[in-house]
C-alpha cells in the first residue's frame, strides 16, 4: 500500500511532485519485457530516474503511472522507496493520458499552485543537478519550462523517397528533453482542453499542450547525457553515461 501524501498546508509554499509517465511496452526495442524495465546498468531502467527523484530534497514526492496489468513495478520498489514514491494504475495507450490521468489521480495530494515535473521514464540519465538547474530557473516563472538542447546538427527535410528536399535552418531549434515542469492547475487545464478538443493523443509532450494555451513554456538547457533510449543503440550511450556517474 502506498503512504499518504500529506497535504498542503494554508499559506505553504508551492511543492514539487515528480510524475513519470511508465505505462508504455516500448515496442521500437524489440525486447520481451517493457522498456522502462530493461536493465541498464545494473538496475531497471525506470529505477534510475525513480531514484534520482524520490533521493531530491526539493522533491516532495514521485508518482508512477503505470498501466492496470503492470507486474513488474512492485518488484522495482522497495520499501525505503515506498516512503517517497507512489504507484498510479491508471496509465492510458498514450503518454499524455497516463500524464492527463496521473494528474486527475493526485488531484487531492496537488494544490493548484504546485509544481509538477514529468519525466520520460525513458531518460535514465537524469542527475539532482538538473532537477536543480530546472527549479532554480523556474522558481519564479509565470508559465513554466522543460530541459532542452539547441539543435547543432544541420537538419534536412526529406521527400517521400527518403531523398533530401531541403536544409532546415536550425536557428532557434531546441530537441525537447524532460523533466517539463508546470503549475498543477495549468498543465491540468491544458489537458483537460486538448482532450475536449480530440487533441490529446496527438500532443507529444506536456510543453505542447501548453503551447496550445498561447502561452510559451521557457526554455531550460538540459545535457547530452538526459538522452531518452528508444532504440538499442541509445541503450548502449545510455549505459555509458550511467556508468560513468556511477563507476
Amino acid at each position: 500500500m502506498n503512504p499518504p501524501v500529506p497535504p498542503a498546508l494554508p499559506g505553504a509554499p508551492s511543492r514539487h511532485y515528480a510524475l513519470i509517465p511508465a505505462a508504455g511496452v516500448g515496442a521500437r526495442m524489440g525486447t520481451h519485457i517493457p522498456k522502462q524495465y530493461m536493465p541498464l546498468a545494473g538496475k531497471p531502467m525506470l529505477h534510475h530516474a525513480l531514484e534520482t527523484f524520490a533521493g531530491h530534497p526539493r522533491i516532495a514526492h514521485t508518482f508512477i503511472v503505470v498501466s492496470p496489468e503492470d507486474g513488474w513495478i512492485d518488484e522495482l520498489l522497495t520499501p525505503a522507496l515506498l516512503q517517497r514514491a507512489s504507484i498510479l494504475r491508471v496509465g492510458g495507450p498514450t503518454r499524455q493520458d497516463s500524464v492527463f490521468n496521473g494528474l486527475n489521480a493526485i488531484a487531492g495530494h496537488a494544490d493548484a499552485a504546485d509544481w509538477v515535473l514529468v519525466h520520460d521514464a525513458a531518460r535514465p540519465g537524469l542527475d539532482a543537478g538538473l532537477i536543480d538547474r530546472l527549479l532554480d530557473a523556474l522558481t519564479n516563472d509565470a508559465v513554466g519550462g522543460l530541459l532542452a538542447l539547441p539543435v547543432v546538427d544541420t537538419l534536412k527535410r526529406a521527400d517521400d523517397d527518403g531523398r533530401s528536399l531541403e536544409t532546415v535552418p536550425r536557428a532557434g531549434l531546441w530537441a525537447a528533453q524532460t523533466p517539463q515542469m508546470f503549475r498543477y492547475a495549468l498543465l491540468l487545464q491544458a489537458l483537460q482542453q486538448a482532450q475536449e478538443q480530440g487533441r490529446l493523443g496527438a500532443i507529444t509532450d506536456d510543453a505542447s499542450a501548453i503551447e496550445m494555451l498561447g502561452l510559451r513554456p521557457r526554455l531550460v538547457e538540459g545535457s547530452p547525457r538526459n538522452l531518452k533510449v528508444t532504440l538499442a543503440q541509445d541503450a548502449a550511450l545510455a549505459e555509458f553515461f550511467l556508468k560513468g556517474q556511477h563507476p
